[in-house]
């Protein structure tokens, strides 16, 4: 009997799951979302908690949540604590604009300056508030800010531009006019994770107070710091590190400048704080923190004083969550060694496969001071492969989406400095899932390599917040 020749049927392969390196979200798993219902429960069955809570705050921010982050942050950093120094905010991101509503002016401010490689969406902040086409990028170097070019780029702007004319903002007596302001983020910096030494901080400081220049510090990694040099599973008995200094802490102490008003102190650094790192994006609240003056000069914002204290209602939830312990115990117990075990398999990961093809990624913060933290890793393709681009374009092929260098250039330039730089995100997936996202990566350059390039569709708008 003659043979049919039916074939069996064909098994449909699973798909992949779409893995995000890009989204600089934290894992829907450290979540504290039982802390804050029990914070929440206290706060919303107390009427002497939630009537004013519910109601307008005062405009440097709900009191007992200053009151409560002046000695938590003290003794984070080791400063003495002074409610004065603190404005709370609606988070970082929001409190930047609301610093260059109070503290520039279009015509008085010369330059905006962003340490380069750049948190992306930074950028279009300073855009919006004028600065497009004043914004210039700070390269890094190996302890992050160049603080030598950054004074001779400052010398330069002055003597071609630095013709004062008349503002069009009028901020006294509580708020003055900077000549220029200096962004970045100076622990485990988005996106290449340096951490700027206390040396270089210092300098950075006395600079800004020279040319009437404010920092403006993103200091949303400095609570999220561990040992690399650990041979051991990561577990909340490790000791903490503790944070460098503050620009702020390094700024303060050395009183008014030439620049400060008759009888005012307002400084040269303010240090942008948050609880998006901690607790979650989501609670949108987050603090300010430099000399008194500048402080309550921030709480001046018009916005600020016609809407009430930012986050007021949240604000008086956080503040149970910290007067409980219990950011304390989740910082400890969960989220750190969480980031640092998925660090630690990142780095070993990409070691491992793509260490063959010569690429490197940066281990530690600060030079061999053995310490890492934050959310990314900034990884450099070797010369003469593929551009971070063209692997991330491929990427897509892999249901793999990845960050190219180019993302963070100041003023969304070509991206020619980062084009062999790559950040991929450790927070937002699964540990394992992390992992399979590099072994995805091995994939693509392997393909490359072998000549055999499988090419993805282009991709836009992958999401990746502050």
């Amino acid at each position: 009997m003659a043979q049919t020749g039916n074939k069996e049927p064909e098994t449909k392969q699973p798909e992949k799951k779409l893995i995000n390196l890009l989204r600089g979200w934290p894992s829907p798993h450290l979540l504290p979302s039982e802390i804050l219902r029990r914070a929440a429960d206290k706060v919303l069955s107390d009427p002497a908690v939630f009537v004013p809570a519910l109601q307008y705050g005062p405009d440097p921010g709900y009191e007992p949540l200053r009151e409560a982050l002046a000695v938590w942050l003290s003794a984070a950093y080791g400063v003495k604590p002074d409610v004065r120094e603190l404005c709370i905010t609606g988070g970082a991101s929001q409190n930047i604009a609301c610093v260059l509503q109070s503290y520039t002016d279009p015509v008085y401010t010369l330059a905006v300056w962003a340490v380069t490689p750049c948190y992306f969406l930074a950028c279009p902040i300073f855009e919006d508030a004028g600065f497009g086409e004043r914004l210039r990028g700070l390269p890094e170097d190996e302890e992050e800010v160049d603080v030598e070019f950054l004074e001779r780029a400052l010398q330069e702007c002055e003597e071609k531009e630095g013709r004062e004319e008349k503002p069009y903002k009028h901020p006294t007596p509580h708020r003055k006019l900077y000549r220029h302001i200096i962004y970045l983020v100076p622990t485990c910096a988005n996106p290449s994770g340096k951490t700027l030494p206390l040396a270089r901080r210092t300098a950075l400081v006395h600079l800004a107070r020279r040319h009437n220049a404010l920092i403006i510090a993103d200091d949303v990694y400095d609570l999220l710091q561990w040992p690399t040099t650990t041979t051991t599973t990561p577990s909340s008995s490790q000791a903490e590190i503790p944070p460098l200094p503050r620009l702020s802490d390094i700024d303060i102490p050395l009183g008014p400048s030439p620049h400060d008003p008759p009888a005012r102190h307002f400084g040269h650094a303010v240090s942008n704080g948050s609880f998006s790192k901690l607790l979650g994006p989501g609670v949108r609240t987050g603090w300010a923190h430099g000399t008194p003056d500048f402080a309550y000069g921030l709480a001046q914002t018009g916005s600020t004083r016609s809407g009430g204290a930012p986050s007021q209602l949240t604000a008086a939830i956080v503040t149970q969550v910290v007067v409980d312990g219990g950011l304390d115990g989740h910082l400890r117990e969960r989220v750190r060694p969480a980031l640092q075990a998925r660090h630690t398999r990142v780095v070993e990961a990409v070691k491992r496969e793509l260490g063959w093809a010569g690429v490197r990624v940066v281990e530690s913060s600060e030079g061999g001071r053995g310490v890492f933290g934050g959310y990314f890793v900034w990884v450099t393709l070797p010369e003469g492969g593929p551009t971070a681009a063209e692997v991330a374009e491929r990427a897509r092929a892999e249901e793999l989406i990845v960050a190219p260098g180019g993302m963070f250039e100041v003023g969304m330039g070509d991206g020619g400095r980062f084009e062999r730089n790559l950040r991929l995100c450790f927070s937002w997936e699964e540990e394992e899932v992390v992992v399979e996202g590099v072994e995805r990566l091995g994939t693509v350059l392997r393909r490359w390599y072998q000549g055999t390039v499988a090419v993805g569709e282009k991709w836009e708008n992958a999401e990746g917040h502050k």
